[in-house]
């Protein structure tokens, strides 16, 4: 089965309504392809690597989450950015992305997604900020447990090393988490009463908040903790549209 271009962009645009986010990118298609996509090729990020993988396997397009055009690039058109865009167009692959939208859904997003992994059913998860376009969560886990147990748990979801500060003995349960390059909301974190802050990166004032604050911080991966919600979006536009989907997978360690 196939589904036009069109009607693909229409349908991920009222699912993620882009428009309620001030995002640092633009949202939906960012390079057009053929009018026709039948493979479904997913992955975080558009690096080279990716778009050579996805357009070997066949993909007529491909979904991201962190694509181009970000706000404060060179707009010119040379190096890195002559190659992908040239083997975009060369193979005649439609490229959309998704950024905060796709962080956000309440289903499908980085962070629903995450939080269903570790133990949190989407009915027990809750904004970490108020207001539509928030994109943190808090809740519970099922039980207590002592933060080196659900540290190695995390690792599992990930399949990496994660960055932990804070007693491992010491038991939490109230999680706030957030994916991705999300350090700074350790304070909100703080002021909701999390016992744990879970994250992709770290800075090097996290570390002081988090020890002079008294909460766990995780930083877990960038890359790692937002391979899921690109993954359950392709499986839903596939189911939705019977369409052949991949996910690929380009490791990166930060």
């Amino acid at each position: 089965m196939s589904v036009a271009l069109t009607e693909l962009c229409r349908f991920l645009q009222e699912s993620l309504q882009p428009g309620q986010y001030k995002d640092y990118c633009p949202n939906g298609l960012q390079v057009e392809g053929r009018p026709a996509v039948a493979r479904l090729a997913t992955g975080v990020t558009a690096c080279q690597r990716f778009l050579d993988e996805a357009i070997e396997w066949g993909a007529d397009a491909l979904l991201v989450h962190h694509g181009y055009f970000w706000r404060g690039e060179a707009p010119q058109v040379v190096g890195m950015k002559r190659r992908r865009l040239a083997t975009l167009l060369n193979g005649d692959v439609s490229l959309l992305a998704y950024h905060l939208p796709l962080d956000a859904h309440a289903e499908l997003g980085n962070n629903a997604c995450l939080g269903r992994l570790m133990g949190i059913e989407l009915e027990n998860q809750e904004p970490l900020e108020p207001g539509p376009s928030g994109i943190g969560l808090i809740g519970n886990l099922p039980q207590s447990m002592p933060a080196n147990e659900f540290v190695a748990r995390l690792e599992d979801i990930t399949g990496r090393e994660s960055l932990h500060v804070g007693d491992p003995l010491a038991v939490v349960r109230r999680l706030a988490w957030c994916t991705g390059a999300a350090q700074e909301y350790i304070d909100r974190a703080v002021e909701v009463g999390a016992d744990m802050f879970v994250t992709g990166e770290a800075s090097e004032q996290t570390v002081h908040t988090a020890r002079e604050e008294g909460i766990h911080f995780v930083a877990a991966g960038h890359h790692a903790t937002e391979r899921f919600g690109v993954q359950a979006l392709g499986e839903h536009v596939a189911t939705q549209f019977s369409l052949e989907h991949k996910f690929f997978d380009i490791d990166n360690p930060v």
